[in-house]
């Protein structure tokens, strides 16, 4: 009877996790779909004038955009599978991370962009047009893109050259059950560490530079705070995104000391916390406060329930009084 008793109640309980983590499931990815529709209505908006493709802080604007979608979607896809225990062909597998890792450096290394374009915005008004041309942004990207690419095809010249520990593929795709060489771990931290140090000296720079006009500035100390305000969200975004960095690593560490169910529960916090939390703050701080683009960003969300004030908008731009 007590064998009988001990079987029900861990029938029920199966039946309570697996319900549960069907609620979890459907928590992580129903806002994940939301700001994918988010995300995709102001790249539609971005497209639609000439002047938003054609000015450096909106072209860095949908530069970050468009890695922080495919960087979310590829999150997405690879929670799914981590959730459903899907098993990878190898070479997949190798595709999909280095997809995520050179969209996770390309995002970090745009914010010292923005920074910069912000920075010589407020301390050289005068020679903004000048410097910040959108020529320059576009080489400026491509470098970025360059150096973004540098562990993930750094990653794939070791796995088809010297790793032959990863002949099968049959776990779930992620760096730990992949890349299983310890000179992984070595070169992540390395290049980890000079990103991120980088990053955070320019954005810092950048935060004292426009703090200290702001105190002395006798007029437009407004758009200066604004512009600080702007900065120190980068540094937000800079610090959640070390710590998605850092995410498989502590999973790894507190593996071999907790059960299979506190376990899924941390993975799902961390997946909200700081995979899904990062990505959607980008729009939301960058789209909403802008004026110019917020009208007409509006006016396409509401499918043009919402009338586009676009007197306004065009003298905004003109006049570049919306300062992001």
């Amino acid at each position: 009877m007590s064998n009988l008793n001990e079987s029900k109640a861990n029938i029920t309980q199966t039946v309570v996790m697996a319900q549960t983590e069907q609620v979890k499931m459907f928590l992580s990815v129903t806002p994940c779909v939301i700001f994918l529709y988010v995300n995709g209505v102001m790249l539609f908006t971005l497209s639609k004038k000439t002047v938003f493709q054609e000015m450096p802080r909106y072209m860095l604007f949908g530069h970050m955009l468009w890695v922080d979608t495919l960087n979310l979607f590829m999150s997405v896809v690879l929670y799914i599978c981590a959730f459903r225990r899907i098993s990878f062909m190898k070479y997949v597998c190798l595709f999909l991370l280095i997809s995520t890792t050179a969209l996770l450096h390309v995002s970090v290394l745009n914010l010292s962009l923005m920074s910069l374009e912000r920075y010589v915005a407020i301390c050289f008004p005068l020679r903004h047009a000048e410097i910040t041309t959108s020529e320059r942004t576009k080489m400026a990207i491509g470098v970025v893109w360059m150096i973004g690419l540098i562990q993930p095809l750094s990653d794939m010249i070791i796995f088809y050259a010297i790793d032959s520990t990863s002949a099968v593929m049959n776990l779930f795709c992620s760096r730990t059950t992949l890349f299983r060489l310890q000179i992984y771990k070595k070169l992540e931290i390395s290049i980890t560490c000079i990103f991120f140090v980088s990053v955070c000296f320019v954005i810092i720079f950048t935060y004292a530079s426009i703090a200290a006009v702001a105190k002395t500035a006798s007029s437009d100390k407004a758009s200066a705070k604004k512009a600080n305000k702007t900065v120190l969200l980068h540094l937000l975004q800079l610090v959640l995104g070390l710590i998605s960095l850092l995410l498989e690593p502590i999973v790894e560490a507190i593996y071999a000391h907790v059960d299979f169910y506190i376990l899924t529960n941390l993975m799902y916090f961390f997946f909200v916390v700081f995979i899904i939390f990062p990505r959607c703050l980008s729009p939301l701080v960058y789209g909403l406060r802008d004026q110019a683009f917020g009208w007409s960003f509006k006016y396409y969300f509401t499918l043009g329930f919402i009338r586009q004030n676009r007197c306004n908008t065009e003298i905004r731009l003109v006049a570049g009084g919306c300062k992001i």
